[in-house]
């Protein structure tokens, strides 16, 4: 059926080669719908819109669409309902979003979404992801990823780096490739790990967590594989290892850089032939198990030292995703310590809401040597402590209130200040002077000038 669409759509695609490239544009927002068709006119695109599911489904029936702006939140029928359709087209689609977890955009690329943008977007950003959804469509064949899913772990945040991370969970999830996710201590590499099993074909199948550092080297073996009723003095009776409690699930290794060579050889055989063998047992039991493994490590260090197999590592090492810590993120930290007060204020019943400037400020310069962990137990500690609505500066720990967070100059703080506000009006307002002037509250000859000066290359005049 995909085939087929292909054949009539590449026909029918024949046929106005010296046209231009059709875009479609899907937003429920008038303002949103003119500034994206604003900057994609510019640059010698054709740009329909719809303002509701329904209608651009209708819009890619009626003309051959070769590249799609699809939000997620519409009337009628959600951006995601859309996005199966149009892929199904073999119409690359980008996603639209305004939200700061990762839930919905792992959704999005699970289904076959060919990249994703936040509000408000940078006009840049935008021109360019659809320039190069274009590219792609010329080449590839864009499928659906198929597959089930329950639930996903929360993760949060917008920055490039996560939204990054959030495309490769949406992109692999469906497949049974070996996963190696790699970051700091703190990271959430487990989040991530659940994120994929609760958007694979498994998620029905158990998730099973094995934390190699935390386990003594000579109890690590019977944990993983179990044993058979007097393999050895107390084995009173078998008892079944992680990797068949996990079976037609998913296994996560965890700390897999302190594991012995010894146990690293018998999981290599895992991953080989499917097999494991239980201590004292004398007969191969077949697994079916996906293997995620997870590493604050430089696995490609210790493989060069010889401490850790090169052969396991090129086997767990199939598709990596590397975690950024969380002073790579900083533009994350309001988003996390909104959503940590609102989990540990529920779980207290207190009614706390928000933080005061200053402790922002001292969130925003910290460097968080632990990451979110480390910010999740700062705001859980300032939650109990806290006897008002919003945190204060006394409930913080004395390293986060302590360090001084170091000075920019305040002109370059200012600009970049008014160049983010310019950029979250026009997104809401488009190129109009005066709405932007009457959002900003600023002088119209002013708005005039920075829109000039910052949006001329989209016709800002």
């Amino acid at each position: 059926m995909v085939m087929e669409k292909k054949e009539e759509r590449v026909s029918k695609r024949s046929k106005k080669t010296n046209e231009k490239p059709v875009v479609l544009v899907a937003d429920d927002e008038p303002s949103i719908r003119e500034l994206v068709q604003t900057v994609l006119s510019q640059q010698s695109l054709e740009v329909i819109t719809a303002s509701d599911g329904e209608e651009a489904l209708k819009a890619s029936e009626a003309q051959v669409v070769d590249c799609a702006l699809v939000d997620i939140r519409m009337p009628k029928v959600d951006g995601l309902a859309v996005l199966e359709q149009l892929v199904l087209k073999n119409i690359p689609v980008i996603v639209i979003t305004a939200y700061g977890t990762s839930d919905v955009t792992i959704e999005a690329m699970r289904r076959g979404a060919y990249d994703f943008i936040t509000k408000p977007f940078d006009i840049d950003d935008l021109a360019e992801k659809v320039r190069k959804a274009l590219d792609y469509s010329k080449t590839t064949e864009v499928l659906p990823i198929k597959g089930s899913k329950e639930t996903s772990s929360l993760m949060v945040g917008m920055s490039a780096a996560m939204q990054e991370v959030y495309k490769l969970i949406g992109r692999v999830a469906s497949t049974d490739v070996t996963v190696l996710i790699t970051g700091e201590s703190g990271t959430g590499k487990e989040l991530v790990s659940r994120a994929i099993h609760y958007n694979s074909p498994r998620n029905k199948g158990p998730f099973v967590v094995v934390n190699c550092a935390a386990i003594p080297e000579d109890l690590l073996e019977s944990e993983l594989f179990g044993y058979e009723k007097g393999a050895f003095t107390g084995a009173d009776e078998r008892k079944i290892g992680k990797f068949e409690l996990a079976n037609h699930g998913t296994i996560l290794l965890d700390e897999i850089g302190d594991m012995s060579p010894m146990l690293q050889a018998k999981i290599l055989r895992v991953l080989q032939e499917h097999v494991i063998e239980r201590i004292g047992g004398t007969r191969s039991i077949p697994v079916d198990v996906r293997v995620l493994a997870a590493t604050n490590k430089d696995l490609q260090s210790l493989v060069k030292s010889g401490s850790f197999r090169e052969d396991l590592y090129f086997r767990l090492n199939v598709v990596q995703i590397q975690l950024p810590p969380l002073r790579e993120r900083k533009e994350d930290i309001p988003l996390l310590a909104d959503h940590f007060i609102k989990k540990y204020a529920a779980e207290t019943g207190k009614e706390v809401t928000g933080v005061t400037p200053e402790v922002m400020a001292a969130l925003m310069a910290y460097d968080y040597p632990g990451n979110v962990r480390e910010l999740e137990n700062i705001i859980a500690r300032a939650v109990a402590l806290c006897s008002g609505k919003v945190l204060t500066l006394d409930v913080l720990p004395p390293q986060v209130v302590e360090p001084k967070p170091a000075l920019r100059p305040l002109k370059e703080v200012l600009l970049e200040a008014e160049r983010r506000a310019f950029r979250q009006a026009v997104a809401m307002a488009g190129l109009d002077p005066e709405a932007v002037a009457d959002l900003l509250q600023i002088d119209l000859d002013y708005a005039k000038k920075r829109l000039k000066e910052w949006f001329s290359s989209v016709g800002s005049n």
